[in-house]
């Protein structure tokens, strides 16, 4: 769902001076990677990186990656912008449209290294349950994009979307549990945290991971 806000003066003022330099515009047209990175280095999707702390952090730390995020809050793809000026960032681009369109008319098959899905909208009433990004069939076509052996990784502090998304991860044939018992993973140490899990911390919430791979057949 569009999302829609002023945001600072500041993230204002980067959405107008940076947007034609980072934002993609949406298309029905595959994305030709190294063409808007300008490199072969490889590809991960952040879908819905909120205000984009984490993203920044995750890139400046990998500058032998590249990240392309898809957002449609506004005022946060201005403040992800403000960070990629502020650290001189290259290897981030950014789409402002619906994740599932991007996926489905603009992301190659067998593309991408990685997909991050931080604390996405849980939708929590039962009757929004058809709302939810991870189920299938789009999980499939999540998986479709990946390369074989490229990883999923989902974290939210929502206990019954993290079960709902599991058992919705576990009945995509072509993803498979990194963990040994098909549980919830271990935190990764490398992600930053964001300003959805501390407010969800604040809570009391208790944040679970999630972490599936590609598998090289089916």
């Amino acid at each position: 769902m569009l999302r829609r806000g002023r945001g600072t003066s500041a993230q204002q003022r980067a959405y107008e001076n940076l947007s034609e330099k980072f934002i993609i515009p949406f298309e029905e047209k595959i994305i030709d990677f190294p063409v808007i990175f300008g490199n072969d280095m490889p590809v991960t999707v952040e879908i819905g990186f909120g205000m984009g702390d984490a993203t920044a952090v995750i890139a400046g730390e990998n500058p032998d990656k590249n990240y392309f995020g898809i957002e449609v809050h506004k005022p946060g793809i201005g403040k992800l912008l403000l960070e990629i000026e502020k650290r001189s960032l290259t290897n981030i681009r950014i789409i402002e449209h619906d994740a599932v369109e991007v996926f489905e008319k603009m992301i190659p098959q067998s593309s991408l290294d990685g997909i991050h899905l931080f604390f996405p909208d849980p939708w929590p009433k039962k009757r929004h349950y058809k709302r939810r990004l991870v189920k299938r069939p789009f999980t499939g076509i999540l998986a479709s994009r990946l390369k074989p052996d490229a990883y999923l990784y989902m974290v939210t502090d929502w206990e019954d979307y993290a079960v709902w998304a599991l058992e919705e991860l576990e009945a995509t044939r072509e993803l498979i549990n990194t963990v040994s018992d098909e549980g919830f993973a271990l935190p990764l140490q490398w992600r930053p945290q964001t300003g959805f899990e501390k407010k969800g911390l604040a809570k009391k919430h208790k944040v679970r991971e999630l972490l599936f791979k590609k598998v090289n057949s089916v």
